[in-house]
């Protein structure tokens, strides 16, 4: 690296990386490396191609890594500007409105658009579809929720948080027999999730499946409490991670 020959490190840090896994100054040697070969990257990005849509992403990755939402969303906007039908630009430009701290309407109907505009892209975004579902749900339109999460389910059979959202809606909905299959298949993937258990226990509330129903709501308890306790044992450590206060000696 300090050679100015960066790439031929690669192969040497591959060797260290493979014979020394644990050692802090192989780690230590890899962290600054790779940082470097990034770095260097970026800047050769940026003076080989300066008005390519890949600077603008790079921009907006990096804008968004520090919560400026705003000006990522503006990066995204000239990515779009440049490719209008490049695959991801427009879900990711709804994620920057949608990941404000309160976005305005007017913010969340342009990001609904986008990714709408996705789906015409790329009909098999689970994503978008998802986070079209869960802005419909926020609407309280189940109907439209319904159909958006089931298609996500259908094209990412291992999507978890869409087969909530899916038996979440269809129990708004009072379709209590359909959202019992999408939340049993959510808690085999998240059995820890007292939210999963609730609607479950909901669902099977509404099926007239009472003793379903009842170890259901046990769970959620149980899985509640435990997330609680997990949450102080968290908050204790960090108090203890502190250091204890003490008042500066008095300048003479």
């Amino acid at each position: 690296m300090t050679h100015n020959a960066p790439y031929e490190s690669l192969d040497f840090l591959a060797v260290l990386s493979r014979d020394f896994p644990h050692d802090p100054e192989v780690l230590y040697a890899a962290t600054h490396a790779y940082s470097d070969l990034s770095l260097r990257s970026s800047q050769d990005l940026a003076r080989d191609a300066p008005f390519s849509f890949q600077v603008h992403q790079l921009n907006a990755e990096a804008l968004e890594l520090q919560g400026k939402w705003d000006e990522a969303a503006v990066e995204y906007r000239k990515i779009l500007e440049i490719n209008p039908s490049l695959a991801g630009m427009h879900a990711r430009l709804g994620r920057a409105l949608l990941s404000k701290p309160q976005p305005s309407p007017t913010e969340v109907e342009q990001a609904k658009k986008n990714f709408e505009e996705e789906l015409e892209i790329d009909p098999r975004n689970a994503v978008a579809e998802y986070v079209l579902g869960q802005l419909a749900a926020d609407s309280k339109d189940s109907s439209t929720a319904i159909q958006h999460f089931t298609r996500a389910t259908q094209l990412d059979t291992g999507f978890a948080e869409a087969f909530l959202g899916l038996g979440t809606s269809l129990n708004s909905a009072k379709r209590f027999s359909d959202a019992v299959p999408a939340l049993e298949a959510y808690e085999k993937m998240e059995p820890d999730s007292p939210t999963g258990h609730y609607q479950l226990a909901v669902a099977y509330a509404g099926a007239g499946r009472k003793d379903d129903a009842n170890r259901e709501a046990a769970l959620q308890r149980q899985t509640s409490e435990a997330l609680e306790a997990v949450k102080r044992r968290a908050a204790t450590a960090m108090e203890k991670q502190q250091p204890s206060g003490s008042t500066a000696p008095e300048q003479k």
